[in-house]
């Protein structure tokens, strides 16, 4: 039970952090399904970062840096040059993936993978190590993510910003007769959600892995879009789920472990996270009715 809590935890870290990035361009109107391509670009220059220089927190800039980079040119094709962005947002993601196994021979001549001697992961010793136990083994990043959500919270719900960006994303013309310039809120909440997805892939890298694979999200950036929807837009309810589907990889990582010596097909136990993702989404719609919460002004990405 206690190694299935520390996986559930350590799984659910990064899809809580790009979730809660997703929750931030939600409430700007923005379906951000480019989370997938931000995540494993933050994977990536956090590792090739902290193998440059040696130091983790260089490793995080680096990521941030280039998620920024990334954001600001996904803005710049949905807004001022209004394309569509579902289908930048993809684009988006299928460039990530592509552009980080490319950069990965080039920069390294080696495929595959890129291991770093350091990373977000501090082991605890002595007394505290035997009282936490497999919790010991948690990085940095799992730690604060309820310091994560709470902050999160405070901004999109109890801040004059997070009031603007709600009006925004609900009607972006009464926002901007009030003063609001739609354009440049959906620029920031962009930024913010870059940085966040930037601390989701270098939680994933440099937590308990501690090296770069190709397509190393394996769809976990899609996930932590499904963990908004699931949440209904909101930073504890995209939390919550993105908590639940770590819990359904942990499952899913437990039950290879316990069943290897059963004849059960090894597809069918990879199968397991993905089949309870599936029925919490169906049970969430039963429950919603059919029907999905979302801002006013979704998809309308007209400055007004």
């Amino acid at each position: 039970m206690e190694q299935l809590i520390a996986t559930t935890l350590r799984t659910s870290a990064p899809i809580a952090l790009v979730a809660l990035g997703g929750v931030i361009a939600w409430r700007a109107g923005i379906f951000h399904l480019g989370l997938e391509g931000l995540m494993v670009i933050g994977a990536f220059f956090a590792v090739a970062g902290t193998v440059a220089t040696g130091e983790v927190l260089i490793g995080l800039l680096a990521a941030i840096v280039a998620c920024l980079i990334a954001s600001a040119l996904f803005w710049v094709v949905i807004v001022p040059m209004r394309a569509n962005a579902i289908i930048a947002g993809l684009g988006l993601s299928i460039i990530g993936v592509g552009a980080t196994s490319y950069l990965l021979p080039v920069l390294y001549g080696k495929r595959g993978i890129l291991e770093v001697d350091q990373g977000l992961w501090r082991p605890i010793t002595g007394v505290q190590a035997g009282i936490a136990g497999a919790l010991s083994e948690l990085s940095v990043m799992v730690w604060l993510i309820p310091a994560f959500v709470l902050v999160v919270w405070v901004l999109v719900r109890r801040t004059s910003w997070g009031l603007r960006l709600a009006a925004v994303g609900e009607h972006p013309f009464a926002a901007r007769s009030a003063g609001v310039d739609p354009a440049r809120m959906r620029l920031v909440a962009l930024l913010a959600c870059g940085v966040l997805c930037a601390l989701g892939g270098a939680a994933l890298s440099l937590g308990s892995i501690v090296a770069f694979r190709e397509n190393m999200t394996e769809g976990r950036g899609y996930i932590a879009f499904t963990a908004v929807i699931f949440g209904g837009g909101g930073p504890i309810g995209a939390a919550v789920a993105s908590l639940f589907f770590g819990f359904a990889e942990a499952v899913g990582i437990q039950t290879q472990l316990v069943a290897r010596d059963l004849p059960v097909p090894s597809q069918f136990i990879l199968m397991l996270p993905y089949i309870l993702t599936i029925v919490a989404v169906f049970i969430s719609g039963l429950a919603a009715g059919g029907r999905s919460r979302l801002p006013g002004a979704f998809g309308e990405l007209r400055d007004g």
